[in-house]
């Protein structure tokens, strides 16, 4: 395992990793593992892209292909501010 000094890390963001280590019942050094570990294997799996994202959410729900396409008029007239 690798070491990591992290130097001039201001005090009110050590006291928040203090407490939300406390709250979750861990070291602060497990915390701070554990938040690097969760981030970092978060962004490596954010490789799709949003319409991705969308597809695979509705498809257990049938898919957004048979939706009805929306309106492209404009619901009013715009408003008039000449005098």
């Amino acid at each position: 395992m690798a070491s990591l000094t992290i130097r001039n890390l201001e005090e009110p963001i050590k006291e928040l990793l203090r407490i939300r280590a406390a709250h979750h019942g861990h070291s602060m050094e497990e915390e701070v593992r554990q938040i690097l570990r969760n981030t970092l294997l978060q962004d490596t799996q954010l490789s799709e892209n949003l319409a991705e994202s969308i597809q695979k959410r509705f498809a257990q729900l049938g898919g957004v292909d048979d939706l009805p396409a929306s309106s492209r008029e404009a619901m009013r007239k715009p408003p008039q501010f000449e005098q």
